[in-house]
């Protein structure tokens, strides 16, 4: 990372200490240096997610003095992809990071905290943790788990996958076999799509072999270096996750047992290198579709037709409704996503949409 970025990110952490009224004694090394594991979904040196956790992982040893180091332990070495929650949970590692939708069989709520279909954009979303009460209601969520949850790299808009074929309908989801996890599968189950999870390193090969027809990934950033263009012409928008945010877990126990300036220390990091995951996020997006364009005219980009969008949306729609009629926390959290996603929206709409319309149209 660069030199620039860990000199904000200790002024920051500077300005947080004295914020905190902490006293040059509470600030002072004591002399206990504290080792730690994070478990990571990612595999070893995977690009942009693991770039997160290693940007991470240096500041906060260059900022501490190395009084607190982090190893990153990825799904290689502990494998199991989708078992962070309860590495973290049990303490076998102090800290995790992977996306907070993959928690949705122990409790749906979570994945609110990723992103949700038709939701808010990135931008949107982050104002909407730290300003508009989205904080304090994943704290509520994880808070009976031992876990701290907090923001953790936004990947920005993502596509709505790579299909083998063109999807103009309703009835072009009939039966088709898709990658794409979660309440978003859910969504297309309801329209006659089959949907599966399977982990990215086996992605490409069923994609090959037809034990899938259709997948979705994340978009340029990612997608480009997985080689599904060679496989699958047709490259659509997004609609699922608009605003995707990966997660840091800490668990909170080991959290409380730090000294104040090194709890100060790492919550400041985390948020520092995922800021710098969005940058990166959308750097390698625009640097990747440009390659796309330029190297592959054989790729096909397109937009979902509007009809089969508003079927997509309003399925969507049911479904939520339905969880939130069973659950308060669900109804509590939907309604503060959906009063808040109304008031930066007409924000959003003012501002970025007016600008691209009238200003960079072409």
């Amino acid at each position: 990372m660069k030199k620039s970025i860990f000199l904000k990110a200790a002024l920051i952490v500077s300005l947080g200490l004295s914020a905190l009224g902490l006293s040059s004694a509470a600030m002072a090394d004591d002399g206990k240096k504290y080792r730690w594991k994070l478990a990571e979904t990612w595999g070893p040196n995977f690009p942009v997610f693991g770039d997160t956790t290693k940007n991470m992982v240096k500041m906060v040893k260059e900022m501490s003095n190395g009084r607190l180091d982090i190893r990153i332990d990825s799904s290689n070495k502990h494998k199991s992809a989708l078992g962070i929650f309860d590495f973290v949970k049990s303490g076998q590692y102090q800290m995790g990071h992977s996306a907070s939708y993959y928690w949705k069989g122990k409790n749906f709520n979570t994945m609110f905290f990723t992103t949700v279909p038709f939701g808010m954009i990135a931008s949107e979303q982050y104002a909407w943790f730290y300003y508009g009460g989205g904080m304090e209601l994943m704290k509520e969520v994880y808070d009976q788990y031992g876990i701290l949850s907090f923001p953790g790299g936004n990947t920005g808009n993502q596509m709505g996958g790579w299909f083998k074929k063109e999807i103009n309908s309703v009835e072009d989801l009939q039966g088709l076999k898709m990658r794409i996890p979660g309440f978003f599968g859910e969504v297309l189950a309801k329209l006659g799509a089959k949907p599966t999870n399977i982990p990215s390193g086996e992605l490409y090969t069923a994609l090959e072999r037809n034990t899938i027809d259709a997948l979705e990934w994340v978009g340029p950033s990612l997608d480009l270096r997985m080689g599904f263009h060679k496989i699958a012409p047709y490259y659509y928008t997004g609609w699922h996750e608009p605003g995707t945010e990966l997660q840091f877990m800490v668990n909170e126990k080991a959290f409380n047992s730090l000294p104040k300036d090194l709890q100060q220390i790492l919550t400041v990091a985390m948020k520092a290198a995922a800021y710098d995951m969005y940058a990166q996020s959308m750097h390698e997006s625009a640097v990747n579709l440009d390659t796309l364009q330029k190297d592959y005219p054989n790729v096909k980009m397109r937009s979902f037709p509007k009809p089969l969008m508003n079927k997509i949306k309003q399925t969507n729609d049911e479904l939520l409704a339905e969880f939130a009629a069973k659950d308060p926390m669900t109804a509590k959290i939907l309604k503060s996503l959906n009063d808040y996603k109304d008031k930066v929206r007409a924000w959003t709409n003012l501002s970025d949409r007016a600008y691209l319309d009238n200003f960079d149209a072409k």
